[in-house]
């Protein structure tokens, strides 16, 4: 159980609008629990997180990597 709180995380912060935006972007943003400007989210480091910030890099970005610290 000790291990299940040493996962590394990371931290998203919404940049763009999702107005006139695919509705695949849209609906990766809600994945990723952001709908509103400036709302950040700590997430899991995983490499389906990572692909989704991916898909979407320009509405989003990394505040803070916990992986590399």
């Amino acid at each position: 159980m000790a291990e299940a709180t040493k996962k590394k995380t990371i931290i998203v912060e919404q940049i763009g609008s999702p107005i006139r935006r695919p509705a695949i972007q849209r609906a990766t943003l809600i994945g990723l629990g952001l709908n509103k400007m400036h709302k950040r989210r700590t997430l899991i480091d995983s490499p389906q997180v990572r692909g989704m910030v991916a898909k979407i890099s320009h509405l989003v970005r990394i505040v803070e990597d916990e992986a590399k610290g």
